[in-house]
């Protein structure tokens, strides 16, 4: 393709966005899970029948797992803040994101999950909220919050709540990063130990991105992290003055550029084997002449949304030998899709406690593993379609979560594979079985006409 077919392409989806969001009028409903064979069902699973239930979990308020749908339900709980590339759009715009977020939940893992969004910026608002709520939920993906506060956000959840609280942007953004990173290191030949690294952006994914990397093995010494302020160092008196505010920067700050490097993302670029870029929507947020100043054989993770920071084509011709980015309609797709569906079915699965970094580890592992022998420049990563990964990353996580003694479900690895397996499964045949009887209708022809001027849709690039 030239440039200008892959541009188009590459604007494609937000067009029939546009077109097809309108018409589904959302992506998510209830269904029933129970029989209904007639009306006097009704009384078993409604009054009266329901409250000897009730008084069961009454007694013991584990039952709840057993008895209804808490054991497989997860809320996205976001108040709009920092919305892929979008920024602070609002509760109300981000709603489509986290409608998404529950189509991929439950076709990709089986698990349901239920959109929740707040009308409040106060980040103990969110707290206590999500604290009420978990009585009648199983897990809680916090989506799209703005930094400093999702850290506090998350670290407080995390210390309170009795199910497991996990920031979707920060740990599932990491695990499928590093499992990126370690295929791609396969592709050029290169040790973690070894590499320098530019993390573009210091934002809640990135920071979550270098602690996983730097515990899988990588030298936080020879790498740069960049905010808008410039490359992160002992230099950076900004930070030293708020650092019980911006904590993990200020930390980033003493563990990382050894060298004492000062300047702007280019600066940071110079030399190193690799950058991890999650900034702001591109293109032209990296520059094919930045490129250029990488060591041989660079990788480039370019995975901003909705747009990446810059164009495949680009960073190739520029000299990089893997390139990746957060688009499915590109090779190298690194999105949190891949990991979060496996990761919270494992973890519901066994009832762990948390979701810790090392179940996290567990999962980019066995997303790397999957690919196997077809391993190369532009697949370094499973696709979505490959979808025997999430029930594999699911009893990896299980298997951890055991080992650390989170679960409070036994199992094996090959009892929670099989398990996994059906329960997306029956997830994905649903789907199917609907879209083939037309309880979802098929989408309208695409005459390359909507409501919407394409002056609107361009206006997201």
């Amino acid at each position: 393709m030239n440039v200008e077919e892959l541009l188009a392409k590459a604007k494609k989806p937000s067009a029939d966005a546009m077109r097809l969001h309108p018409f589904y009028r959302g992506k998510i409903e209830t269904a029933l899970k129970c029989t209904v064979h007639s009306f006097d069902d009704f009384a078993i699973w409604y009054t009266p029948g329901v409250a000897a239930p009730c008084k069961a979990i009454q007694a013991d308020p584990e039952l709840a797992y057993e008895y209804t749908n808490k054991w497989n339900t997860v809320i996205v709980v976001s108040d709009g803040t920092r919305v892929l590339g979008l920024g602070d759009i609002g509760p109300k715009a981000g709603l489509p994101v986290m409608e998404g977020k529950a189509l991929l939940y439950k076709y990709l893992g089986g698990v349901d999950g239920v959109p929740i969004m707040l009308d409040t910026k106060d980040p103990d608002a969110i707290i206590n909220t999500v604290l009420m709520l978990q009585p009648g939920v199983g897990g809680v993906n916090l989506e799209d919050i703005a930094q400093p506060k999702c850290f506090y956000i998350l670290d407080t959840l995390r210390e309170k709540a009795e199910i497991p609280v996990w920031h979707d942007d920060q740990q599932g953004t990491a695990t499928v990063t590093l499992a990126g990173l370690i295929n791609a290191l396969k592709v050029v030949g290169k040790k973690m130990s070894e590499v320098k690294i530019a993390f573009g952006g210091s934002g809640a994914s990135n920071v979550a991105c270098s602690r996983l990397i730097f515990g899988w093995g990588a030298d936080p010494a020879k790498c740069f992290m960049v905010d808008t302020k410039g490359i992160l160092g002992k230099h950076r008196k900004d930070l030293e003055m708020r650092k019980a505010e911006f904590k993990d920067k200020w930390k980033l700050c003493n563990i990382t550029n050894a060298q004492g490097r000062q300047g702007d993302i280019p600066d940071a670029m110079k030399g190193v084997d690799v950058v991890i870029a999650l900034s702001k929507s591109g293109p032209g947020v990296l520059m094919p002449e930045w490129i250029k100043t990488m060591a041989k054989d660079a990788i480039v993770f370019a995975c901003a949304n909705p747009v990446p920071e810059i164009w495949p084509w680009e960073a190739k011709e520029a000299g990089a030998a893997v390139v990746a980015t957060g688009r499915s309609d590109f090779p190298n797709q690194v999105n949190n899709s891949l990991g979060f569906p496996g990761i919270f079915r494992g973890t519901l699965d066994v009832r762990a406690r948390t979701i810790t970094d090392e179940m996290c580890f567990a999962a980019a592992e066995a997303m790397a593993n999957h690919v196997g022998d077809k391993l190369d420049a532009d697949h370094i990563l499973p696709n979505m379609d490959d979808w025997e990964v999430f029930p594999r990353e699911a009893a990896a996580v299980a298997m951890k979560a055991q080992e650390q003694g989170l679960a409070r479900i036994p199992t094996t690895f090959e009892a929670e594979f099989e398990n996994a397996t059906r329960i997306i499964a029956r997830s994905r045949s649903l789907t199917k079985m609907m879209m083939e009887e037309h309880f979802i209708a098929a989408p309208p022809p695409d005459e390359g006409e909507t409501h919407i001027d394409m002056e609107t849709i361009q206006s997201a690039y």
